[in-house]
């Protein structure tokens, strides 16, 4: 049964509907977000090992970039859902924009010592806080103009991953090739994209407000009215905790890749990230091909697919015996998990109320990252000797949730009304 839904009607001067295509609505707004995104996230410890040249501070950089950013989460979806994701995207990239502006002139300013080490460390917390603003708002706007799409929902979504797959490949790359020439020309770069997001964000389309719902007083935000809401949302609720199971062995494949590539295959560090680019255009290729399945399979048959290769992928990572059939068995499972990224998002904007969008989007990516973090722990409490058997465990974990949240699903009533083709025909 899903949550009555309305479409409140915006309010405010960022609300007045805009003119031009879904390219120059939603499309063009997520590149320049995204690159910015893939640069704050991939490059920014980079900035403060070139920066420092500790090792120990990267790491530091780099946690503390993502705890502002879980911590987020909950503030963030409620800010969108009342004030609307157009002014939120603006005046978080904005600030970022500013903000990294700042913080490249005082790197030039300000001679090599603690203060420099304390500018960077803090960039790397503040940007990572107002990054997840600036996302969860553009996801907001995606959710809601494919929602609005007639029954073109996956099509958008698709178009989008392949934005935010093709970021990842792009960004991470551009920010290590600027910092050759030092941390200045990579900050001012992504000043620039943060600038130029902060503009496409006032011409995206406006989003429902929470205080514009009828019934009275706008309820509790937060993390709280999002867990209302997924949990009278089975269909969600049930594929979420599925893919979160999936993204432990993900998290555990990221942080396990770079012993198994240098110890056991005998590769260099270059091989290790060799390994994610491929694994990246796999990613792109399948997404392309699932907005064609997607008409003639529906979210359902796209995501057991998706979950099969997956599952078989996972499982046969500790038989690898050399490098190339690791890289195409890790290749296969992430394009696998595009497919389900896919139908995640596709679900996600076609059942959450709209006014409720922000908070339960917040929650839902909460409970896909919370797995990482557990990999990581996993992966440091296991000797190097029981590695494949760990993997072996989590594959297992990762094939019998897949199995039972789509043996569940089969028969969900909201996800064969939004997958069936006779009905989209009909309609």
């Amino acid at each position: 049964m899903t949550v009555p839904s309305h479409e409140a009607q915006p309010a405010g001067r960022h609300a007045a509907v805009p003119t031009g295509s879904l390219f120059r609505q939603i499309y063009a707004p997520r590149v320049c977000d995204g690159l910015a995104y893939s640069m704050s996230t991939y490059a920014m410890p980079l900035v403060v090992l070139a920066t420092t040249g500790s090792a120990s501070l990267t790491g530091l950089a780099f946690a503390l970039e993502w705890i502002p950013r879980v911590a987020a989460f909950g503030f963030a979806g409620a800010l969108v859902d009342r004030s609307g994701a157009a002014i939120v995207s603006f005046l978080a990239s904005f600030a970022r924009a500013l903000l990294v502006a700042g913080a490249a002139a005082a790197l030039i300013a300000l001679p090599p010592g603690t203060v420099e080490t304390v500018t960077v460390m803090a960039l790397a917390a503040v940007t990572g806080a107002l990054t997840q603003f600036s996302f969860i708002a553009n996801e907001a706007v995606g959710a809601i103009v494919s929602r609005r799409t007639d029954r073109q929902a996956h099509k958008v979504q698709s178009v989008l991953i392949g934005i935010d797959q093709t970021a990842t490949v792009i960004g991470p790359a551009l920010g290590g090739l600027l910092l050759l020439t030092g941390p200045t020309l990579m900050l001012a770069c992504l000043s620039v994209l943060s600038f130029v997001s902060a503009a496409l964000a006032l011409q995206t389309p406006p989003t429902p407000l929470r205080a514009a719902r009828h019934g009275g007083p706008a309820p509790g935000g937060g993390l709280r009215e999002g867990w209302q809401t997924l949990r009278s949302l089975p269909s969600l609720r049930r594929l979420v905790a599925g893919l979160a199971c999936s993204n432990l062995m993900l998290g555990l494949l990221q942080s396990a890749s770079p012993v198994l590539v240098e110890d056991r295959f005998g590769r260099s560090p270059a091989a290790a990230g060799a390994l994610w680019s491929i694994a990246a255009v796999l990613t792109l290729a399948v997404v392309a091909c699932c907005r064609a399945g997607l008409d003639r399979l529906g979210l359902w048959g796209i995501g057991v697919i998706s979950a099969s290769v997956a599952a078989a992928a996972c499982l046969a990572v500790p038989q690898a015996l050399s490098y190339p059939g690791y890289v195409t068995l890790v290749a296969l499972f992430m394009a696998a998990d595009g497919g389900l990224t896919v139908v995640l998002r596709t679900l996600r904007s076609q059942v959450i109320p709209p006014a409720a969008f922000g908070t339960t989007l917040s929650l839902t990516v909460l409970f896909l990252l919370l797995p990482f973090p557990v990999a990581g722990v996993l992966l440091a409490l296991t000797p190097p000797p029981y590695l494949d058997g760990l993997i072996g465990a989590c594959a297992v974990v990762q094939a019998l949730a897949l199995l039972v949240t789509f043996l569940r699903l089969r028969h969900d009533p909201i996800l064969r009304a939004r997958t069936s083709p006779a009905r989209h025909e009909a309609a």
